[in-house]
């Protein structure tokens, strides 16, 4: 046997998978045939469930190379099991980007190209080529004969395709045009000519047609594939017992009942196949133009499009096929379906490098505003005389942006999240304790000398009532019931499960612009630079004086504004720096581009109002010099657009009739600053900039520089920005006012009280977003503000953080001696700080301390509410860090720079006028941040539902099984009619009914226990399991005392002992063959319903997550109907009633006494989960399970918040005897730091990086 190999695919990805290779083993396959014979199919089923065992079981192992079937195991904490077959195709070639042309005759040596295989050679494991391949493969091999064909091995998973790498000795996913790890330059050189069609149809063979292929799968096809699920196997096992058993009404029952549910299951689904499939239709088949290398243009279908196509954009636009960098030209494009944003952006063809310097390799993240992603609509095109709009594809189907977005809707991650993992443990013991009704109902049946048919009939039939059949949809239904509220609050949801996850959010993101504050920016002033020095600021620029100034310019020709049906649109920055200016702006068409020989597509120009009047004489030679010294136009050459990760964007102008051309640039202030000549930067450029910050204004900064006279227009369409954006000379600030919205202190004070940490994560200044942050309630203004600023490794010196405070610098010392007392180390939830602090830091502090201070950024993220200067990725890897100590964290943002912290986080809502979108979990049509305190409140309000239910459904399965149990005893049972008055009339109503309470209205500080295996819920079951059993017992043990018991005859009628024998009694006898009709099974029946009705008001509890039940109008009618019927037939027996449910006659004293019985039975139940439960052993024992929350202000106290303060003091002595270390890793985080006399750092500290760990200096 070969030598067994585990490789790693997709090393370092969210993908990342084991490889496990294997070949398949006959005689293996023969004896599990065998087995499936032997067990009538059932192993069959066990091996579709588990993928591994089927594997392991037919197939033997191997090496990856040789692999006829691979065994996928993902690397992340669920550990999932994917099988997959390795298949082979023909093809002429080896390496999807050679071209056929240019190859040589020669046969294909293996190590040629990483992907071939001599076919000459003996496949390993005797595959045939891939019959769905062989056709386009046939006909290239016929086309080129001369050719030695060559096998590629691959495998398709997750409609990825895996080719077999010899050098990497691994599978490897061919992704597209970045493959070759192409520089810019060299796009534009080798890339932007087109492929012939051979080249197109080779390619076509590895990258596959050009398709997000969702197909809708035929209602057969589900129907199979949701009947196969475990849990209806069980119901089909459970229909075929009560059949054997003839309890026909109950299988029928649960025969509709499991049709209405797989009904209801296929029409979602299919419907949600459909939507998706309708979404991604819109771009897949549609007839593109692509150029040849032989300059011609010809039309084919985007479905045949392949990396290194070079498509030309329609003047007109269209929807992307595919993924697209633009080689010339300049295109305006919606992205909205993808970044849910829907200012149009501008996209600008890709920067080649002439020279060399500064040669980037292509990467879609950091050139995406050179990229058309699929999907996204090209509302406009700009171009140039004689030169078309051309871009290059480098994905194509799949492995687009829109592509992985599908995919991950098509295959979701499970939702990792402790109800649904305890749920499941509680379904094993629940299959624990019906195997010990199992055991016991075997042995009281041999003993009672029971046939073997009835033995294994109803010892099996003990295991389905345990695991109750409806408990899938009852615990779905809660959820249902929110996401329906959501949407009727404006809240849209593609991902239902993460519902009851935003009940468990303790800590909440948010993006500042257009989130907490308003989209739209104000124009507060400017403040021009003259000589070096800053003029006093200015309300607006919009000045005689200021009409030709570099500043103006600057101000109105620094943007990527656009004309969209005769409106100005783009960025609100934009907008408003462009508005204040006063400013008109013209967007040229193709015959006047030809005019002025291919520079200037946009022009922008000053009103007539601002420049000089028009002269008094009216001479015709007076008019023409008037007209040629107010000719003042400046036409935009080039764009370099706005980058995140540079934080400023550039543009080449050129002034009307002048020889030179200008470059303006605008952005960040500091880092304009560092691309500015040191003498043109005012002295106190630092501290004009934090006065202004301070105060909350955006602050934009103005550069300008004269480019040198040999640049043409061509050297400039191929220059990169590098080289533009340096030796600039600084123009001075442009001071934007981003005002709250209205909402935003409110929400966010109701976050803070409901103990939810709220972190700000922005773009924007760190000062600016500091001022904000107090404005808006985030930080409270006694509480000190340490900047974290920290430094990589340079010039030999380690990385450093230095510790400053943002509003008083100069302070030295703020701490004092702090003495610990016994009560404060007892005090687990809210530790007492040493005071209240919080830290801030910019996008390059977080990403050195995130590489060289990891243990330092878990004590900075606990305390961390200001993270500015961030780009989009390290959003995600800051969502990351915080759910790294065990947040549940959510995340509101507007979708366009949000979209990875968005899905990474537990609930992220976008904040966007489309119904749904693929950017987010949720999408909130209310453009403020109210809808969070709603999507945590139904979060809350779905999760306790799931809880209550989970807990009645549990309670239900229990309270049969003793009555069963209790019967089984006598050998009798409960009747099958009762059987289905109790699930159908009785569960089936309540539960969905329990479901509907609405969630409460406010937040509290409290959160719902994340998980089934907590305290308060075990205690609650348990108790109620006992109470249940005890009064059934009660009332088994206590019938049969009566004076008037006897074992039950149908002869015998202790309601009217002079009853006659008569031809309906004689038919009864022989109808009860199963024992059902006597007193016992009577008594407990009429107990047992009363406790199914007890136990769900118990368990609907409303506030402080729901609303109260006594508004479900549902569930108090049904209730409050199925009391009245249950007590009419106890007080009031009616023959045909009591002869349908198998009930007997019992005395009206026996009766009251069951009353008693149901009464106390209620009472105590009530008392055991309202005032134990609920009031005093939350506050003694429970209240250690909730996970405290750190870094905010203590809720404002309440008189019942005395109340539990003076219990708690005078059981303080009990809380300390049952200390025990949190759960959380904040909370463990933040214990320790209460302790540590040098945290948080004294603001003359600089910690060091020091290998592995850090160390603290005094600056001196």
């Amino acid at each position: 046997m070969e030598k067994e190999d585990l490789k790693l695919l997709n090393k370092g990805e969210e993908e990342e998978m084991e490889l496990h290779g294997y070949r398949l083993c006959r005689w293996r396959l023969a004896l599990v045939g065998f087995g499936v014979l032997c067990t009538g199919g059932f192993l069959l089923l066990l091996l579709y469930w588990m993928p591994e065992w089927c594997v392991k079981s037919t197939c033997t192992r191997t090496t990856a190379r040789d692999a006829e079937v691979v065994l996928l195991r993902s690397t992340d904490e669920f550990r999932r099991w994917f099988l997959a077959r390795v298949q082979v195709m023909l093809a002429p070639g080896s390496n999807p980007f050679h071209s056929l042309e240019t190859q040589t005759t020669s046969p294909s040596s293996p190590h040629s190209s990483p992907f071939s295989t001599p076919a000459s050679s003996p496949v390993a494991n005797g595959h045939t080529p891939h019959p769905s391949d062989g056709g386009p493969a046939q006909e290239l091999m016929t086309r080129f004969s001369d050719y030695q064909p060559t096998q590629i091995r691959y495998f398709t998973f997750h409609s990825t395709k895996y080719y077999w790498n010899h050098e990497l000795q691994n599978f490897q996913v061919l992704i597209g045009l970045e493959d070759l790890q192409p520089k810019c330059s060299t796009i534009h050189k080798e890339h932007s000519t087109g492929l012939t069609r051979n080249q197109q149809e080779y390619r076509k063979l590895f990258f596959g047609v050009n398709e997000i292929a969702v197909k809708v799968p035929s209602v057969f096809k589900l129907l199979i594939k949701e009947v196969l699920n475990p849990f209806y196997i069980f119901q089909l096992f459970s229909v075929i017992l009560w059949s054997a058993d003839e309890y026909y009404y109950y299988a029928v029952a649960i025969v509709f009942m499991s049709v209405v549910s797989i009904a209801t299951s296929l029409y979602t689904i299919k419907k949600q196949y459909i939507m998706l499939h309708d979404m991604v239709t819109a771009h897949s088949i549609v007839r593109v133009s692509v150029c040849r290398t032989n300059k011609d243009i010809e039309e084919i279908l985007s479905t045949d499009l392949v990396p290194g196509d070079v498509m030309v954009i329609p003047n007109n636009g269209t929807i992307m096929p595919c993924d697209a960098v633009l080689v010339s030209g300049t295109c305006i494009v919606n992205e909205s379906m993808l970044t849910g944003e829907s200012v149009p952006v501008t996209k600008t063809n890709l920067p080649n490098s002439v020279e060399g310097e500064g040669d980037d390799a292509y990467n879609t993240e950091e050139h995406k505003r050179h990229t058309l992603f699929c999907g996204t609509n090209v509302i406009q095109t700009r171009f140039y005389t004689d030169e078309l709009v051309k871009a290059v594809v480098v994905r194509t189907g799949f492995s687009t942006a829109k592509g992985q977005l599908v995919r991950s809707i098509l295959y979701p991650k499970p939702t990792d999240f402790k109800l649904y993992r305890d749920a499941y443990l509680f379904l094993l013991c629940l299959v624990a304790v019906a195997g010990i009704g199992f055991i016991y109902s075997i042995v009281l049946s041999i003993i009672n000398k029971v046939p073997a048919k009835t033995i294994i009939i109803e010892s099996l039939d003990i295991i389905t009532i345990t695991v109750p059949p409806a408990l899938p949809a009852a615990m779905t239904a809660g959820i249902v019931y929110a996401q329906r509220r959501l949407k009727q609050s404006g809240i849209f949801c593609i991902s239902p499960q993460r519902i009851n996850i935003c009940g468990q959010i303790n800590l909440f993101c948010f993006d500042k612009t257009g989130t907490l504050t308003e989209d739209g920016l104000d124009l507060w002033g400017v403040q021009r630079v003259e000589n070096s020095s800053f003029h006093l600021s200015e309300e607006n620029a919009y000045k005689e004086n200021l009409v030709k100034s570099q500043f103006v310019a600057c101000m109105a020709t620094c943007h990527s504004l656009t004309k969209i049906e005769g409106q100005l649109s783009g960025d609100p920055l934009d907008l408003k720096m462009f508005e204040a200016t006063g400013w008109i702006l013209e967007e040229a068409t193709e015959e006047e581009t030809s005019l002025h020989n291919r520079i200037m597509p946009t022009v922008v120009r000053p009103p007539k109002q601002l420049l000089p009047p028009e002269p008094a004489s009216s001479s015709e030679r007076d008019m023409e010099l008037y007209e040629l010294s107010s000719a003042y136009e400046i036409g935009i050459v080039r764009q370099f657009p706005f980058s995140s990760a540079l934080q400023r964007m550039s543009v080449v102008a050129r002034l009307l009739g002048e020889k030179r051309m200008d470059a303006y640039m605008k952005g960040a202030p500091e880092v304009v600053a560092s691309l500015c000549k040191n003498e043109t930067v005012p002295e106190d450029f630092a501290e004009v900039l934090e006065d202004y910050t301070k105060q909350g204004f955006r602050v934009i900064a103005l550069a300008h520089r004269r480019l040198e006279s040999k640049l043409s227009w061509h050297k400039v369409q191929n220059i990169s920005r590098d080289h533009i954006e340096t030796n600039m000379e600084f123009l001075g600030l442009i001071i934007m006012q981003n005002k709250l919205k209205n909402e935003t202190p409110g929400i966010l004070q109701d976050l803070h009280r409901a103990n939810i940490r709220t972190v700000m994560v922005t773009g924007d200044n760190m000062l600016t977003a500091i001022s904000v942050a107090r404005d808006c309630g985030m930080i409270p203004p006694d509480d000190t503000v340490i900047i974290a600023d920290a430094h990589p490794p340079q010039y030999g010196q380690p990385a450093r953080i230095t510790w400053r405070y943002a509003d008083k610098p100069s302070k030295t010392s703020r701490y004092e001696e702090v003495n610990i007392t016994l009560e404060d180390v007892c005090d687990a939830d809210e530790p007492k700080s040493k005071e209240q602090y919080h830290f801030a830091m910019n996008g390059k502090s977080f990403a050195t301390i995130l590489e060289h201070f990891p243990d330092m950024l878990q004590k900075l993220v606990l305390r961390g509410t200001v993270f500015a200067r961030m780009a989009p990725d390290q959003k995600t890897q800051l969502i990351e860090a915080l759910q790294g100590v065990d947040y549940y964290v959510g995340m509101c943002g507007d979708g366009a720079n949000d979209c990875g912290a968005l899905k990474r986080a537990h609930g992220g809502i976008s904040l966007s006028e489309l119904e749904a979108s693929v950017a987010s979990p949720f999408t909130s049509r209310t453009p403020n941040i109210s809808c969070v305190p709603n999507l945590i409140r139904e979060g809350r309000a779905a999760l306790i539902t799931s809880f209550c239910v989970f807990k009645f459904m549990a309670l239900y399965s229990i309270i049969q099984y003793i009555s069963v149990t209790l019967l089984y005893s006598i050998l009798s049972n409960l009747g099958d009619l009762q059987f289905l008055f109790i699930d159908i009339a009785i569960i089936l109503i309540i539960v969905f009914t329990m479901s509907l309470n609405p969630a409460w209205k406010d937040l509290v500080p409290r959160r719902p226990p994340s998980g089934l295996i907590s305290g308060p819920l075990l205690f609650s079951v348990l108790t109620q399991i006992l109470i249940c059993l005890g009064f059934q017992i009660i009332t088994f043990v206590w019938v049969q005392k009566q004076a008037w018991y006897t074992v039950w005859k149908p002869f015998t009628d202790v309601c009217n002992h002079s009853s006659q024998l008569n031809v309906s009694e004689l038919n009864n006898t022989e109808l009860d063959e199963h024992n059902i009709q006597n007193f016992e099974n009577t008594s407990l029946f009429y107990v047992s319903s009363f406790q199914y009705l007890i136990v769900a008001v118990v368990f609907s509890k409303g506030k402080p997550f729901r609303q109260p039940s006594y508004k479900n109008w549902p569930f108090v009618l049904s209730t409050v109907g199925l009391y009245i019927f249950l007590l009419f037939i106890l007080f009031h027996p009616v023959e045909s009633i009591d002869e349908t449910l198998e009930i007997v006659c019992v005395p009206f004293e026996w009766r009251v006494k069951l009353f008693l019985i149901i009464l106390i039975n209620a009472a105590v139940s009530v008392m055991v989960e309202t005032f134990i439960l609920d009031i005093v052993l939350w506050k003694l024992v429970f209240s250690r399970d909730k996970q405290g929350n750190f870094g905010v202000s203590p809720a404002a106290p309440t008189p019942q918040g005395g109340i539990d303060l003076r219990i708690y003091e005078h059981l303080s002595w009990l809380s300390c005897l049952r200390k025990r270390a949190p759960k959380a890793r904040y909370m463990y985080l933040a214990k320790e730091l209460m302790v540590d006399p040098d945290w948080p750092p004294r603001p003359t500290t600089t910690t060091e990086a020091n290998g592995s760990t850090y160390e603290m200096r005094i600056n001196s």
